[in-house]
């Protein structure tokens, strides 16, 4: 049985596991699928109180995918749900991977 099998077969029985869910979106990464594990990301966003490794696990892939807007977008969301939920650490982390992002991204140069 795969990895992901074996969290999927988890999820049956857990399925508001953070844990495992958070795990079935990197396999899905791991595997190529992006937008299955940006969308399971974005699921972990929603969540009361949000997710807040999601944010930055998704704009790392967003980045990877050349998709620098939504990055950042994940990016500024991430780092008010850090700052709401007292992780001064993620948030520091995600702003300076903000930062190394600059004001304008690769898709901006034409504007």
């Amino acid at each position: 049985m795969s990895r992901k099998e074996k969290i999927l077969e988890m999820l049956a029985s857990e399925p508001g596991d953070t844990f495992l869910r958070y795990s079935l979106a990197m396999e899905f990464r791991k595997e190529g699928d992006h937008e299955s594990s940006l969308q399971k990301l974005g699921e972990l966003t929603k969540d009361s109180p949000p997710y807040v490794p999601a944010y930055f696990m998704a704009a790392q892939q967003l980045v990877d995918l050349g998709r620098i807007d939504q990055a950042r977008t994940q990016l500024r969301e991430g780092i008010e749900q850090a700052r709401t939920q007292n992780d001064g650490h993620a948030a520091a982390e995600m702003s300076e991977f903000l930062a190394s992002l600059g004001e304008l991204g690769e898709d901006d140069d034409e504007l």
